[in-house]
């Protein structure tokens, strides 16, 4: 399907929750995981386990979030597994959420956005992680590009680290937390978008409360923290509430320390899932 005829992020992302579940898995490649698959810390490991990831979850699950800095480090040669994963992966029919948080102002934040999104990427990915914290409307073009091309953003907007807090919590000039000012914006964005807007936020399931009111966003939010980090699927609901149904729940070390055999990390991967399910229908 030719790029401007794609359908949006959002009509996409709702489809596949439906047919896959809700879960998104992080295939994050780091030293320690490569080396517990018997795999070298190299781009020929990093190849080898980006194929198996592939094999075993890209026909199962509904995202495939894979973190850009564990290709990065080993330069020219993992960016172009990166490319092939992302690739291969969205023929298998998943969706892909590049996570690489990126954030600048104009023509270099264009830049990013077609490196990722664009109509000319070499592996353009479904969605990308963007951080806000040069302002809301740095991210106009890559809010730009990916309405154009039928892709996704998630702006960071609650994060679980500690020191995100100093200023994601701190009070904006309206009165009204930073982060919720973010929520504001996106929101705009997402308005009268149907099924889903395009504009996800980035809220940690381990930050205990949100703190404001999510329910005019009409966009997704990743929570990260299922699993290894500690968050469970009834922590989902008590942190989400009433906004549970547009949560997209990722975990990442929980699912891929059952590898390297395909099966056993197919079946962890549906475990998850299952069990996201079974905590939804309670």
């Amino acid at each position: 399907m030719p790029v401007e005829q794609q359908e949006r992020f959002g009509a996409r992302l709702t489809r596949a929750i439906e047919a896959r579940g809700r879960l998104c898995v992080g295939v994050d490649p780091h030293r320690e995981l490569l080396e517990s698959w018997g795999l070298s810390y190299d781009a020929e490991g990093l190849q080898r386990f980006a194929d198996i990831c592939v094999e075993a979850l890209a026909p199962e699950i509904a995202v495939l979030k894979p973190q850009s800095a564990f290709f990065e480090v080993f330069g020219s040669r993992g960016v172009a597994v990166l490319e092939d994963f992302i690739n291969r992966a969205r023929e298998a029919g998943t969706l892909v959420l590049l996570d690489a948080k990126r954030g600048d102002i104009g023509s270099t934040m264009a830049g990013y956005a077609e490196a990722f999104l664009g109509e000319s990427a070499v592996a353009p990915a479904d969605a990308l992680t963007v951080s806000p914290y040069l302002g809301f409307g740095s991210l106009e073009p890559a809010l730009a590009v990916a309405e154009a091309t039928g892709r996704g953003l998630f702006v960071l907007a609650l994060t679980s680290n500690p020191e995100g807090a100093s200023v994601q919590r701190a009070t904006a000039a309206s009165g009204r937390p930073v982060a919720e000012e973010i929520a504001l914006a996106a929101a705009r964005r997402n308005a009268g978008v149907s099924p889903l807007g395009d504009v996800g936020l980035v809220v940690g399931a381990t930050i205990g409360s949100v703190g404001f009111d999510l329910g005019a966003l009409n966009g997704p939010i990743l929570a990260p923290g299922l699993g290894a980090q500690g968050a469970t699927p009834s922590d989902l609901q008590t942190v989400f509430g009433d906004h549970y149904r547009s949560v997209l729940p990722t975990t990442s070390r929980g699912v891929l320390r059952h590898g390297p055999d395909v099966n056993s990390l197919r079946s962890a991967a549906l475990a998850a899932r299952d069990e996201l399910l079974s905590a939804e229908t309670r």
